[in-house]
């Protein structure tokens, strides 16, 4: 399940309490001063009280204890905003009498799979969760090479016969690194017709363009079927990327993204709506349905968005869940993540291998039609980004950072302050090991809140890891000297979004946070915590800073000099810190 709705609505004090445990004394309970809370689970309403001096860690650790959910993967979100810092209170976040509340569960879509052949044929692929093994089956049946149909299929797991209609979760309870399956029965020869007649030999494949850079005249789609014969054209689906500046190559990682997911989709590949998040994201299958390729985030499905398919509010100012963001624009946030994580020598790779310093996964924005999408008002081609899918072995949340390279840190680091991330937390870093080197690389994804308007939801949850005390190394610091805002801001405009005076200005102080910062020799944790509240009442040390330098300016101060103004305040503060 990926969402569920909470209802708050003043107690009555003839309402039966759930039970003693939810409350830190039960004798000291005043129903006055409580609210109630009610969980709906699968269509059930469960009550649950809460006090307003409630933490909204100890708020998720009630419900914890109540369902057996985990309290790494819930997210609680109010009147339209997320009420994301643990430590804060209910109160703080003005949670009253008849608010909504809504609880999204961010669950692991994912579940490896290891089929094996009664000849010791084997192979692993991942699916997801919610999947049956028929589907398994089917996916299986897909490998023509194997020659197996999907009829002469019996799937054994520990010595049991699995039913379609059970559920790959199903046994993910039991296992919950890997299943092994094993295809008993003989495999049968599968025939394939080539050609009726000889004409049908002479029809060829579509043939790409002579370069990659074909691309940038034609839409993909035009390009791979624009050879086709006419009554081949016809496709129920739409993928072409958009083109803002015509003049803006697309980086070829980009394109070859953008050709297997085309390629997923033109083979029947179906997109499969992910359970995790509060948006929607589509993960987008390679043409033999074994494996992803990319994520599709349309803005439409965005929180607050129209077509949310969890049921979210919609925004009534166009703010987003994270304060200084708008509803519509996390593609765009998406894409500058992107664009703005260069790469270590200054260019990027045409090798389509992730070349950011930080590894943000190539991301491109697309527009794309498919019935598989939430279409509550028509199906209609929806605009919003497009991501590679990286493969890896889980997220930070699932293990403690200890293990975690102290270079590996420090490059999410610089990439989330200089973007002013609303939204860091353990589950959007992934991290995967090298089986000959033995080390772990950190991926950061899920950037559809950074550069908001304002720093105040900035949030590192990497602050708190012990790497982020540790000091820049040399490199480190050559790679943050060599950065320049005003180019950043130049080449998001030069690919088609021209940056909000607000967004531009975060951009422009947060970066020389950065830089000011690594020359003092301020560890990551001393610069994040300059940028982060410490509670969702108490500005940080960069809005008092922002702050003093709107009162010390006249009306009509041009934006450079505002600039000005906001260093020689930050130099006095940092001076501090470091002395």
């Amino acid at each position: 399940m990926s969402s569920a709705g909470l209802a708050v609505s003043r107690i009555r004090a003839e309402e039966p309490l759930i039970s003693p445990r939810f409350f830190h004394n039960a004798l000291d309970l005043n129903l006055d001063e409580s609210i109630m809370v009610f969980l709906s689970v699968s269509g059930n309403m469960i009550p649950l009280r809460v006090f307003e001096s409630d933490s909204i860690e100890s708020v998720k650790l009630r419900i914890q204890s109540f369902k057996g959910f985990v309290v790494k993967t819930q997210k609680l979100v109010c009147g339209g905003r997320e009420l994301s810092r643990s430590d804060s209170l209910v109160r703080d976040y003005g949670v009253a009498n008849g608010n909504v509340l809504h609880l999204v569960l961010r669950v692991s879509d994912l579940q490896t799979v290891n089929v094996k052949t009664s000849c010791g044929k084997e192979w692993t692929f991942d699916v997801g969760r919610h999947r049956d093994f028929e589907y398994v089956k089917r996916q299986i049946a897909k490998r023509a090479k194997w020659l197996v149909e999907e009829e002469d299929q019996e799937l054994v797991y520990e010595g049991e016969l699995l039913k379609d209609q059970q559920l790959v979760d199903d046994i993910c309870k039991q296992n919950d690194a890997v299943i092994h399956l094993f295809v008993r029965k003989s495999a049968k020869i599968r025939t394939k017709r080539v050609a009726k007649n000889l004409d049908e030999l002479s029809v060829e494949a579509p043939e790409l363009g002579s370069s990659k850079r074909d691309y940038n005249v034609k839409s993909v789609e035009s390009v791979l079927v624009s050879t086709l014969p006419s009554n081949l054209c016809e496709k129920d689906f739409l993928l072409e990327p958009v083109f803002v500046n015509p003049e803006a190559e697309i980086p070829s990682e980009i394109l070859d993204v953008m050709e297997m997911t085309y390629e997923g989709l033109d083979n029947g590949s179906t997109p499969i709506r992910s359970s995790e998040g509060s948006g929607g994201a589509y993960l987008m299958q390679d043409s033999t349905g074994l494996e992803y390729v990319s994520v599709f985030k349309p803005m439409d499905e965005e929180p607050k968005a129209k077509n949310n398919p969890h049921g979210l509010p919609l925004t009534l100012d166009g703010e987003g869940l994270k304060r200084g963001t708008k509803v519509g624009q996390g593609a765009f946030r998406e894409v500058a993540a992107y664009l703005l994580d260069h790469p270590l020598n200054g260019r990027r790779e045409t090798t389509g291998e992730v070349s950011g310093f930080a590894g943000v996964p190539p991301t491109g924005l697309v527009k794309c039609l498919h019935r598989g999408f939430n279409h509550p008002g028509g199906i209609t081609p929806k605009i919003g980004s497009l991501q590679k899918f990286v493969k890896n072995d889980g997220s930070c949340e699932d293990i403690g950072p200890g293990s975690f390279p102290v270079g590996e840190v420090h490059k999410i680091s610089v990439l989330d302050i200089r973007l002013a991330n609303a939204d860091r937390h353990a589950g959007n870093i992934l991290f995967r090991k090298n089986n000959e080197t033995g080390q772990t690389v950190l991926i950061p994804i899920d950037h559809g809140y950074c550069l908001p308007d304002y720093f105040e939801d900035c949030t590192f949850e990497w602050l708190y890891w012990p790497q982020a005390k540790q000091p820049y190394s040399a490199e480190t610091v050559e790679y943050i000297r060599s950065l320049d805002a005003e180019e950043d801001i130049a080449l998001l405009k030069f690919y088609g979004w021209d940056l909000p005076i607000e967004s531009a200005r975060t951009l422009r102080i947060s970066t020389m946070l950065l830089k000011k910062g690594v020359e003092l020799g301020l560890t990551p944790y001393q610069i994040g915590s300059i940028m982060c509240r410490v509670n969702i009442n108490r500005e940080s040390a960069i809005e008092e800073i922002i702050q003093e330098a709107l009162d010390s300016v006249i009306p009509g101060t041009s934006e450079e000099c505002f600039i000005e103004t906001v260093s020689e305040i930050m130099d006095r503060r940092l001076d501090e810190i470091s002395g």
